[in-house]
């Protein structure tokens, strides 16, 4: 790697030749502000808050797009540096709604943490004609609120990195805003409902629908038995918003907030993770063996689902008939747990903690209600629980640590991997490589089908025959796969698709890390490990070895891919159009 010296401010340095001066900065301990950068995603210098002063420059310059070169001198606080950037943030604020105290990121909003830095005082300093903006409620699980936007282009960045693009930059001048074409409602296009949009939204702008007050509603109703139970990730995540390091494990934490927050029972979705293995490997042995439409593809990230049924319509057989493990979940209480517990199925309210804002979309999808009432009633993103942990008083870092209710706390490895990419392709293979060949697996970790990238491929010989796997997330991702199974060029016997990248652990829900970290963190790549390290501590690393999943077989469900467990635990997709008209 050539390397260049340079000075920032007065401090000599040698750093990679071409890199932005954003990012060179770093080398010093110094961060460079920012509002519309993100590294390989939107690098546009758009906002202007990141201007510093190169010597022999004509004026400022955007340290996000321009490189460093050999002798470069910068400078980063001169009272000339200073005085621009609190410029353009009086003239953001001039057209921006300050109603901060009641905007879900306050406290953890970039452009309220700038004006901070940068002394704002008078906030409406240039305050004149202010635009008529948009408010978009219209999709199942986000509200876009313009009087709030700042045009960073993030949240089109993201969506364009998703391969949707159903959003983007309208009119021109002092009406710019962001929305969808020809100013129709999100929901009128093929939006996902990933939310990488929201978690990359810089303000509030962008949030997910808050269904909190239904749940303590719920929580508060004598006459409700309300059940929660929390995905694989969360447990990396959620200490996250309440000032952890990234990746930090918090299982117990969480489990004894849950409790105080008065949910009768507290569950692990990771018991439906193993409960989806169960039938997933069924089914892909039954392909294999029969003839079956292949390669299968996993069906546990709503997303992706969604996103299929848009895009790529005529290659749904390809999908696994398995509902995801969240509506797993929900089907199993309402009709195995009812049952043993002798509780009506319309009295029980069963409530998700997910990564994932597109389970809001999934709760309210057809062929979802085993029991004739919905398998979930309320999917809760990682922020919205933080909100309830806040509102109830709970001190979270003060907790003890508590242990799931059983049965359905009871999960094994294999099912806490399913919050990685790859993760849900290693946990079938752990299981479906000893239904094969009928001896125990020696070695169970796939590490070919782990690690963030966005396509891994793997071969495996199992009984003499070799099986190719593939796993990819995030859907541009995805849809260079689907392009070669749709063009007959894949040998692929089984895909692992996840609509974020990097999986759940990077999932639209989770908590929102400011631009300053996401650029130079790897988020998805230390949850991810969190999650690896709580499978290798694990007791139970096999799904099929769970005495929970064995109960609930011999009890109810018989054996993986039987006539109950498929009117239970399966369903069916359809095709959706890419504009409604």
């Amino acid at each position: 790697m050539e390397m260049v010296n340079i000075k920032i401010n007065d401090m000599p340095l040698s750093v990679p030749k071409g890199i932005s001066i954003l990012e060179a900065a770093r080398y010093a301990g110094i961060e460079i502000p920012t509002l519309c950068f993100l590294k390989d995603m939107n690098e546009i210098g758009a906002c202007r808050i990141c201007m510093v002063e190169v010597k022999g420059a004509r004026s400022l310059v955007s340290a996000c797009v321009f490189p460093v070169n050999e002798g470069m001198e910068v400078y980063t606080n001169t009272e000339k540096v200073r005085t621009s950037r609190r410029h353009t943030l009086e003239l953001v604020l001039s057209t921006h709604r300050k109603e901060c105290l009641s905007c879900v990121r306050s406290g953890n909003c970039e452009l309220q943490k700038l004006c901070k830095e940068y002394g704002i005082e008078d906030e409406n300093k240039y305050e004149g004609a202010y635009p008529a903006f948009q408010y978009d409620d219209s999709a199942p699980h986000m509200i876009r609120d313009n009087s709030k936007c700042v045009l960073c282009r993030r949240c089109v960045a993201a969506c364009d990195n998703q391969a949707i693009s159903v959003i983007g930059a309208n009119a021109r001048g002092f009406d710019t805003h962001i929305g969808s074409p020809f100013e129709n409602p999100l929901y009128d296009y093929s939006c996902v409902s990933c939310g990488q949009c929201i978690v990359n939204c810089p303000t509030g702008a962008l949030y997910e629908k808050d269904d909190t007050a239904k749940v303590f509603a719920a929580i508060n109703d004598p006459e409700k038995f309300v059940v929660v139970n929390t995905a694989p990730s969360i447990r990396v995540t959620l200490g996250e918003a309440f000032g952890n390091p990234v990746g930090t494990n918090v299982t117990g934490k969480m489990v004894a907030a849950l409790r105080r927050l008065g949910f009768t029972k507290v569950f692990d979705t990771d018991f439906s993770a193993d409960l989806t293995i169960m039938e997933e490997a069924n089914e892909l042995l039954e392909r294999v063996s029969n003839g079956g439409v292949l390669p299968m593809i996993t069906s546990c990230s709503p997303g992706w689902v969604k996103y299929c049924e848009h895009y790529f319509p005529d290659q749904l057989d390809h999908l696994s008939s398995c509902k995801s493990p969240q509506q797993m979940f929900g089907a199993v209480i309402k009709t195995w747990y009812a049952k043993k517990m002798n509780l009506d199925p319309k009295d029980i309210v069963v409530v998700s903690i997910m990564p994932c804002t597109a389970k809001k979309f999934e709760c309210g999808r057809d062929d979802q209600s085993a029991s004739g009432y919905a398998d979930i009633d309320y999917a809760l993103t990682t922020r919205e629980l933080a909100r309830m942990i806040n509102t109830a008083g709970i001190n979270f870092n003060l907790l003890p640590d508590e242990t799931f209710d059983n049965p359905l706390g009871e999960g094994t490895g294999a099912g806490v991997i399913f919050g990685a990419t790859g993760g849900v392709m290693e946990a079938a293979l752990r299981t479906a490589v000893e239904k094969l060949t009928g001896e125990e697996l020696k070695a169970l970790d796939f590490t070919e089908v782990r690690g963030t990238e966005g396509i891994k491929e793997a071969t495996y010989t199992v009984n003499g025959m070799e099986i190719k796997v593939c796993a990819a997330s995030g859907l541009k991702n995805a849809q260079k796969v689907m392009e070669d199974i749709r063009a007959g060029k894949s040998e692929y016997a089984f895909v692992e698709i996840m609509a974020c990248p990097g999986g759940c652990v990077n999932g639209g829900g989770q908590p929102v890390q400011p631009a300053s970290v996401r650029n130079f963190v790897d988020l998805k790549g230390i949850r991810g490990k969190a999650l690896y390290e709580a499978d290798k501590n694990l007791p139970v690393r096999k799904s099929h070895e769970s005495e929970a999943i064995k109960a609930v077989y011999d009890e109810y469900f018989e054996k993986p891919g039987s006539h109950i467990a498929h009117e239970v635990l399966h369903t069916t997709y359809k095709a959706r159009p890419m504009y409604k008209k």
